[in-house]
């Protein structure tokens, strides 16, 4: 049983962050993250960083072909602008409304994509797992959302504004409204909470527990190795349903990047127009 456990703990560290890289065996390669100035780097913050320069990249020089006013060239590009183009046509503008949509249009799009890489290059064989697999990177995601939302909302409906309008309106009594609107408000100020709090926990669980379903289909390989005739079965059908997962996380990896901005987008739709 201890050591089951044991095995547990370490398919677990295959998928969560770590300050080194586990290189194959017979490579003899150990690679270890360096601190700077007294920050110690970790998987996650490589494949953030290698995401973030993937993303200028590919969308600095796209936005200089669109700048420009001349028609895409090339199948990549055209799949690129066709990407941006559905997502802002049918997903930012009916959420947010045509007046204010292009003033998210950019974060949501960088929402999009950041999540979109990192999801995807946990599926990249010994090149770290999701990052969007930890509550630190889908907490600050969350969080960016909910500083935006706070801050357009306060800007369009000025401070006071912003806050009473989180209350309903409804005619009611003087005497009931001075009971029955201060519990309303919490209710609804708590709800804004929880709504980025989920927002948060739906990727992180989503992303974290296919990684470790993958690892524990393997895992099953390396357990039964001291029986060469269970190990032959065991094996063909753990690569068979790891092959039939990485599809599926592949399409989890687009879906859950498309909620993300989908949810965000509801979110900030809803603060720029109140009850």
């Amino acid at each position: 049983m201890s050591g089951e456990l044991v095995n547990m703990g370490e398919l677990a560290q295959h998928v969560s962050d770590g300050s080194a890289y586990h290189l194959p065996e017979f490579l003899g390669v150990h690679l270890e993250l360096p601190t700077i100035c007294g920050l110690q780097l970790t998987r996650f913050m490589v494949v953030e960083v290698a995401v973030a320069a993937l993303m200028i990249l590919l969308f600095v020089p796209l936005a200089a072909k669109m700048k420009s006013g001349k028609p895409l060239r090339g199948r990549f590009w055209n799949l690129l602008e066709v990407f941006l183009l559905y997502l802002r046509n049918e997903v930012i503008v009916p959420s947010i409304g045509k007046k204010d949509a292009d003033r998210f249009t950019p974060f949501l799009w960088t929402v999009f994509f950041f999540v979109l890489f990192c999801n995807l290059a946990g599926l990249v064989p010994w090149f770290g797992a999701s990052p969007t697999g930890a509550l630190a990177t889908t907490s600050v995601l969350a969080l960016s959302t909910f500083v935006i939302l706070i801050c357009s909302g306060m800007k369009k409906f000025g401070i006071v504004g912003f806050w009473v309008g989180q209350v309903p309106h409804m005619e009611l009594p003087l005497a009931l409204s001075i009971f029955l609107k201060p519990m309303l408000f919490v209710i609804e100020v708590l709800g804004l909470l929880i709504k980025h709090v989920v927002l948060a926990v739906r990727l992180l669980a989503n992303m974290f527990a296919g990684h470790l379903v993958l690892a524990v289909m393997l895992g099953f390989i390396a357990a039964t190795a001291d029986k060469f005739a269970l190990w032959i079965g065991v094996t063909c059908a753990s690569v068979f349903m790891s092959v039939c997962l990485n599809m599926l996380e592949l399409f989890v990896a687009f879906l859950q990047a498309y909620i993300f901005m989908f949810l965000s987008s509801i979110f900030i739709g809803m603060a720029q127009h109140q009850h």
